[in-house]
C-alpha cells in the first residue's frame, strides 16, 4: 500500500482540524462592554485555542516522524490511522464545548473539560496503537528496535494516555486545572522524539 497517500489524506485532515479552531474566535462585538473586557471575559476561548492547536500540531508533528520510520504499511494501520483522524477532527468540537462551559463554570464545565481530555485520550491511545503496531513485525520499519528499546519506548510514547485519563478525573474537580495537565503533556510531546 502506498504510504504517500496515507500521509497526504492525514496532512489534510490535520489541516482542516487546525484550520476549524479558528472558527469559535470570537467576540460578541459592540454594545457588549469594551473591547477588553470582552477579550478578558472570552480568555477559555483563547487558552483552549492555544492548547488545541498544539494538541493538533504536535500530533502531526510526530504522525510524520513515526511515518517516515514505517517501511511498509497495511489495511490494519490505515485503520488505526482512520481512528486517529477520527479523534483529531474532533478536538475542534471538543475545544468550543469546553471554552464555552469554562466561561459559565459549574458542572457543565467539568463535564465540558472531561468531554475535551476524553477526546484527547482517544487521540493518544490511536496513537499508541499505531506505535505498538509498527513494532509488531521488523519488516514494518526502517530501522527495527530491540525489545528492550521498544519497551521503553511504548511507555515513553503511552505517557500521554495516562495523562489524559488523568485530566477525565481532574475535571470532575476542577477544569482549568484538567486544561492545564493537557497543556504540560503538550510540552513533553514537542520534546519526547520517539520514533
Amino acid at each position: 500500500m502506498e504510504k504517500a497517500r496515507l500521509e497526504a489524506f492525514s496532512d489534510g485532515v490535520f489541516a482542516v482540524a487546525i484550520t476549524l479552531l479558528a472558527l469559535d474566535l470570537a467576540v460578541p462585538g459592540p454594545g457588549h462592554g469594551s473591547l477588553a473586557h470582552q477579550l478578558g471575559t472570552h480568555w477559555p476561548s483563547y487558552a483552549a485555542y492555544v492548547v488545541s492547536f498544539f494538541v493538533i500540531g504536535i500530533t502531526w508533528v510526530n504522525h510524520h516522524a513515526l511515518f517516515r520510520s514505517f517501511a511498509a504499511i497495511d489495511r490494519t494501520v490505515l485503520f488505526l490511522n482512520l481512528t486517529l483522524l477520527l479523534f483529531i477532527v474532533a478536538i475542534p468540537f471538543g475545544t468550543s464545548t469546553m471554552a464555552e462551559y469554562l466561561r459559565h463554570g459549574g458542572s457543565d464545565a467539568h463535564l465540558a473539560a472531561a468531554l475535551y481530555a476524553a477526546i484527547l485520550e482517544g487521540a493518544a491511545i490511536s496513537f499508541v496503537a499505531i506505535f505498538a503496531w509498527s513494532l509488531r513485525d521488523d519488516a514494518r520499519r526502517h530501522a527495527p528496535l530491540p525489545p528492550a528499546e521498544a519497551r521503553r519506548a511504548i511507555v515513553r510514547f503511552g505517557i500521554g494516555t495516562l495523562v489524559y485519563f488523568g485530566a477525565i478525573v481532574v475535571a470532575f474537580i476542577s477544569a482549568p486545572a484538567a486544561l492545564a495537565a493537557i497543556a504540560l503533556i503538550d510540552v513533553y510531546y514537542m520534546f519526547e522524539q520517539t520514533g
